[in-house]
């Protein structure tokens, strides 16, 4: 009776635990991932394009949730074979479990803040709870590793929106000056320019070219 009991209050804390990671999961997803840079540097190049509310939010975050899939897919696998399946199999407590599952997204967020030589945000998160400075990578507690992964994030996805919109900054001032020279002053320079920002886009094979660009900038494999 004993071992029922015991084995009754395993599944009853496995599923405790499922819940709790469900209902985290939306939290997770944006702040520990690549979804924050995509989404943003997607609805940056919609404004680029003046297209209003082309593609709509729904196909710009839905893409953004499927490229986070291939970008964090070899992260979520180790978390998977070295945290979840061990722990569901037994062979884990749940603090282990947690510890281990949170090293491979350290490793990820941490790969990142380095890439985008953004180093300083995490000593100011470090100044800013009140902790001392870190000596390695190992004393940022996980708190503090997040808030600085994000500032990062928000750097890096509004540098590549700064670099997505040049080039269609240049159409309308070409097209504006172009309206002005011919005293059609009163003719709105968007509705001339869209049509050749579009042109534009889809000789270039821009979706393509986006895409590429945001799974490269972290670096390969999650």
């Amino acid at each position: 009776m004993d071992l029922t009991k015991r084995e009754n209050f395993s599944a009853a804390m496995q599923l405790i635990i499922l819940l709790t990671v469900l209902s985290l999961a939306p939290a997770i997803l944006i702040l520990m991932t690549s979804f924050t840079r995509i989404v943003i540097v997607l609805s940056l190049l919609r404004q680029a394009l003046g297209t209003q509310q082309l593609p709509p939010n729904q196909v710009l975050i839905g893409l953004s949730l499927f490229m986070t899939f291939v970008v964090m897919g070899p992260t979520w696998q180790r978390v998977n074979n070295e945290a979840l399946q061990p722990y569901m199999n037994g062979t884990l407590d749940q603090s282990t479990a947690l510890t281990l599952a949170q090293q491979p997204l350290r490793e990820f967020m941490i790969k990142q803040i380095q890439l985008a030589k953004n180093d300083e945000d995490v000593f100011m998160m470090c100044e800013a709870s009140g902790k001392p400075e870190p000596k390695t990578w190992a004393d940022v507690e996980t708190l503090t590793l997040v808030p600085a992964f994000m500032l990062s994030e928000l750097k890096t996805a509004f540098m590549m929106g700064f670099k997505i919109y040049l080039p269609f900054l240049a159409v309308d001032i070409v097209i504006s000056t172009i309206l002005i020279s011919m005293g059609m002053m009163m003719l709105p320079p968007v509705l001339i320019s869209l049509p050749f920002k579009l042109l534009l886009f889809v000789l270039v094979d821009g979706w393509r070219l986006i895409t590429a660009s945001l799974i490269g900038s972290f670096g390969g494999s999650g």
